[in-house]
């Protein structure tokens, strides 16, 4: 296929919206960035990015037509996704509460942890197939996928990583103890709430 400018800056545009716009993973990069700094959560951070390119690589080499031949498979995982971020939403209330012993009651999340999530999360996977149905050639070569894949996740990177920057900023105003609170819990509802457009979809 001959390379097309106008494509590829289509499909940059998109890679760019779809990550930086709010999200289950944005939302949660934001929570860890007030509670643990962007030092802490540049695992977390590194596992968002790299665990989609991996996704985007397997739905280029066929994937989103094994999801349509069982779709099933994607209302289960859509499922399991809702109650693994229920659980993070918990793990993210919690975040910043010291011990007793001053240590901090909840980790950052770690890469693996990260990168999983991408697999359970319905936003991510729409990303991932939406690039590829609306965008990608029928005649693209594979170095073509897996450029563009790359251009993907090049750009979502730093995306998604505003959100752990404005974290970081926000978590000189949430040093009282109580703001912290009011903080974590409504990130951790809007996390759970961010899953309703795409969980009955």
């Amino acid at each position: 296929m001959n390379f097309n400018v106008e494509l590829v800056a289509a499909m940059a545009m998109f890679a760019f919206v779809t990550s930086v716009t709010p999200g289950p993973n944005n939302m949660m990069l934001l929570a860890s960035g007030v509670n643990f700094g962007v030092k802490r959560t540049l695992p977390h951070w590194l596992g968002v990015s790299l665990g989609h390119f991996v996704m985007l690589l397997l739905v280029g080499a066929g994937l989103e037509s094994l999801l349509k031949a069982y779709p099933f498979v994607y209302q289960v995982m859509k499922v399991i996704g809702f109650a693994y971020l229920v659980y993070l939403a918990w793990g993210v209330a919690r975040s910043g509460a010291p011990e007793r012993n001053g240590e901090e009651a909840t980790q950052p999340i770690s890469f693996l942890g990260a990168a999983a999530f991408q697999w359970v999360n319905p936003k991510a996977w729409i990303m991932a197939i939406g690039y590829f149905s609306n965008y990608m050639p029928t005649d693209a070569s594979l170095t073509f996928v897996v450029l563009t894949c790359m251009m993907f996740s090049a750009i979502n990177f730093p995306s998604v990583g505003l959100w752990v920057w404005l974290g970081a900023k926000l978590e000189r105003y949430l040093q009282q103890d109580t703001w912290r609170r009011i903080f974590n819990w409504s990130m951790a509802l809007l996390l759970v709430v961010s899953m309703g457009p795409v969980l009955f979809v």
